[in-house]
């Protein structure tokens, strides 16, 4: 503490504050009695930053300002556990649950069906991490992944309060400390988010359990930290030394340090007491303010666990008892086709009103048209519709009677219901398309991949201002966007006339950013950033792309028969071909610029890492593209370079393990400007 340029006095202030908030976190967040006023937490956090403003070098991971520090990352680093998570087998009926116990019976020979205890807990519908501590700081958070490697997603998960950061002020420090835990949205916070993106005609979340993942794996913290996600920590995957010996005291333990546990769990003393729980919960799940979809049943004794271990996927000491979903029966009053903002036509059920787990259903799903013929769903019919969480159920079945009259088949629309356009099923899927790149239905999402920094690179052409340009019938094409003057962009809200003309600097300079970012801009089903660039240096110009048959595309290296289907069957349609002579005409570039370079780097992968100070990522993954290599997020046994920048991470060192050369920048350099 005793900084130069730090006073005593600060030093200890910044202290005091942090240990006041992490106090204040630990009252609200998890144990649901805030002891002061919103107001007044915002001011000790304002207080503990201005004093972190002017005393940088004093910053530590685990401050509560740290919560929402993170980067916005390029993709997420591959995690391996110390120890597998695994799943959970499923049981569905009491039978099967006896067969779990006799399996343990039986696992454990030299111990009598009496002296083994259960641990009861709530099975939450969320998503697994696990959660890394070194000497009591949280220093790195995972999803499950396959069970052996997980995603890193540390500054995601540190946006949530009810993790703390420190789980060791005021004792004695734990070297080493890995625990697991679910991460899950509550239904109200869930409900607001669909609200929101209902709002801004983003598609909405079909139930809280993908709205959690969704939001774990988003490239940027801060949006992460709106979602108002939480946990719930349920175990330890790893400490040593291992300091208990129950389930019980696992979960009793964890609480005392700080950690968020569920109080609705319950040590039985045998197999029999279980069984009420079931039932219990059954009937009481749906009071609570987050999703459970059934009980988790573990044997107490972490001794027992371990003589019983576990096969590849399941632990034999632990198994899930799922309820089965909610059912009601209804009739079937129309189909109707909507139109997604990926150009998926789906039809959905329109239902005479039934009440189910609560709230009144409407409309239900009905896939695709496959869906629809496998059941013979037709208008009229009686069904039962099924509620697994979901915002839109599902109809499960069609109750048929014995000489009822029954409607006539559905029957798929040929044209798009929104823009009229024509739509297309590729062979391998089930969906139909509109392929209508500027189909009102899908306009807004279409736009805003138009505008990314990957497509156009059109800098303040963000959701705002989309949804006003979208809302007031001024853009109905990309192409209007370059018809747009300076008064049309300051009439919108919250748009400066300083920000309007860097907006029209913006859209100016995007005319060139090149033949394969604007391929990549139209947003062509498949056809990313790198099918972009190998079809733009392939064909070089937007009209001879345009003219190319589909076989013709298929004998492109990489491209294959799903690419070339979707290519042909965008440019087979007039809408996107006329949309395509627009932008021509207002200058946009539709030939290729770079230079003949061969294909010297043919085959070749490589990996980034670090910050680049010669070139950013994506000129860095252009110039590699262009030569005919290719970018891979991850290092094996097949990279042939690793290109490392300032502050490498993990994947140098993986190289040096696997032998694979290392680039400096300037080696990159000379390689892709030779």
């Amino acid at each position: 503490m005793n900084k130069p340029d730090m006073s005593k006095q600060e030093a200890q202030e910044i202290e005091r504050l942090r240990q006041k908030i992490r106090r204040h976190d630990t009252f609200y967040y998890i144990h649901n009695q805030p002891e002061i006023s919103d107001r007044e937490y915002d001011r000790l956090m304002q207080e503990l930053k201005d004093l972190e403003v002017r005393h940088p070098e004093w910053v530590t991971p685990d401050s509560p300002t740290q919560r929402v520090g993170g980067k916005v990352a390029d993709r997420f680093d591959t995690v391996a556990h110390k120890i597998p998570m695994l799943s959970l087998d499923n049981t569905y009926n009491v039978g099967e649950l006896k067969e779990f116990r006799e399996r343990v019976v039986k696992g454990l020979v030299d111990v009598s069906s009496d002296e083994i205890e259960y641990f009861v807990e709530l099975k939450f519908d969320g998503l697994a991490v696990t959660l890394t501590y070194e000497d009591g700081i949280f220093v790195k958070g995972a999803t499950r992944g396959d069970g052996k490697k997980g995603e890193d997603i540390t500054a995601n998960l540190k946006t949530i309060h009810s993790i703390p950061l420190n789980i060791c002020a005021g004792k004695e420090k734990i070297k080493l400390m890995e625990v697991r835990g679910e991460v899950f949205m509550p239904r109200k916070s869930f409900q607001k988010l669909n609200e929101i993106r209902a709002a801004t005609g983003e598609t909405l979340f079909a139930n809280p359990r993908n709205a959690a993942a969704g939001s774990l794996r988003l490239l940027d913290p801060s949006i992460t930290a709106s979602r108002k996600l939480d946990i719930f920590v349920y175990g330890v995957g790893f400490m040593d030394p291992m300091p208990f010996s129950t389930q019980y005291e696992v979960q009793s333990e964890l609480e005392k340090m700080g950690f968020h546990t569920n109080s609705n769990r319950y040590l039985c003393g045998n197999f029999e007491e279980v069984l009420p729980w079931i039932e219990t919960w059954e009937k009481k799940k749906d009071e609570l303010e987050y999703d459970v979809d059934g009980l988790v049943i573990k044997v107490n004794s972490l001794d027992y666990q371990k003589k019983l271990g576990a096969t590849s996927r399941f632990p034999r000491w632990s198994v899930a008892f799922k309820y089965e979903p909610e059912k009601g029966e209804t009739r079937v009053e129309n189909i109707t086709c909507q139109v997604g903002r990926t150009g998926a036509i789906t039809p959905v059920a329109v239902l005479t009103p039934v009440t189910i787990s609560g709230s009144t259903v409407s409309r239900a799903t009905l896939h695709n048209e496959d869906e629809i013929a496998s059941k013979d769903i037709r208008i009229g019919d009686r069904v039962v519709v099924e509620k697994a969480g979901e915002i839109i159920p599902r109809v499960v079945e069609v109750i048929k009677s014995v000489g009822e009259r029954r409607g006539p088949r559905f029957r798929m629309p040929s044209k798009c219901p929104e823009c009229k356009e024509s739509i297309y099923r590729s062979k391998d899927e089930a969906v139909l398309r509109c392929t209508n790149s500027v189909c009102p239905a899908q306009l807004r999402e279409r736009l805003l991949h138009f505008a990314s920094r990957d497509a156009m690179d059109i800098d303040h052409l963000g959701p705002a201002v989309i949804d006003q340009l979208v809302s007031k019938g001024g853009v109905k094409h990309f192409s209007d966007l370059y018809k747009l003057k300076l008064q049309d962009f300051v009439r919108l809200e919250r748009l400066a006339e300083k920000s309007a003309q860097n907006l029209i600097g913006a859209l100016e300079k995007s005319k060139s950013v090149g033949f394969a970012r604007v391929l990549y801009a139209f947003g062509i089903r498949h056809v990313g950033q790198r099918a972009g660039m190998i079809l733009a240096r392939h064909f070089h110009s937007m009209n001879k792309l345009q003219k190319a048959e589909k076989e013709e595309l298929e004998f492109v290296m990489e491209i294959g028969e799903a690419i070339a289907e979707s290519v042909s069957t965008f440019f087979g349609q007039k809408s996107n071909r006329d949309e395509i002579a627009r932008l021509a005409e207002l200058g946009i570039e539709m030939e290729f610029k770079g230079e003949a370079m061969g294909d010297r780097l043919a085959g070749k992968q490589f990996v980034l890492t670090g910050s680049l100070k010669l070139f950013t990522r994506d000129e860095a993954k252009e110039k590699i593209a262009a030569l005919g290599g290719r970018v891979m997020s991850t290092v094996s046994k097949k990279t042939d370079y690793v290109v490392v920048g300032v502050d490498p991470g993990s994947k140098a060192d993986k190289a040096k393990t696997l032998d694979i050369p290392r680039v400096t920048e300037d080696e990159f350099k000379k390689m892709v400007e030779k």
